[in-house]
């Protein structure tokens, strides 16, 4: 890590947290990286935003839902379909590059790839539960 001020947030996702406190978070390393940031951040609760932002080249192979708070996605570039499960029935909402979709509490989502694309997401992760897809 350099002593610059500028970092990648595709590798250095962001926490904000209580008292409107931004807090740069340790390099991403894949699922598990979200349980140490779960520990990390668990006494900012509900409250507590994740932002991160990830390329994807393939469609999502699982669904997660957010129990606790909404998520919001911005396509940054590229092309993704968000599928969203609501009222038993499920929505597909196509984004291109300035768009953006909320994902409601309690709401189950998972994503397909139209071409590689580039999203940004502030989530209230705090309970995310995932399924396969």
């Amino acid at each position: 890590m350099s002593d610059s001020p500028a970092f990648d947030i595709s590798e250095f996702p962001v926490h904000l947290g209580l008292g409107a406190t931004v807090v740069r978070e340790p390099a991403f390393t894949g699922m598990e990286w979200y349980s140490g940031y779960g520990q990390r951040h668990a006494d900012d609760g509900f409250e507590g935003r994740l932002v991160s932002m990830y390329t994807f080249d393939a469609s999502w192979d699982s669904w997660e839902m957010h129990p606790n708070g909404a998520e919001l996605v911005v396509c940054t570039a590229g092309k993704i379909t968000l599928h969203q499960e609501i009222n038993g029935k499920t929505q597909a909402v196509i984004l291109t590059a300035g768009q953006a979709a909320i994902n409601p509490p309690r709401v189950w989502h998972t994503a397909d790839v139209n071409e590689p694309c580039t999203a940004l997401f502030i989530t209230s992760g705090f309970g995310t539960q995932n399924r396969p897809r």
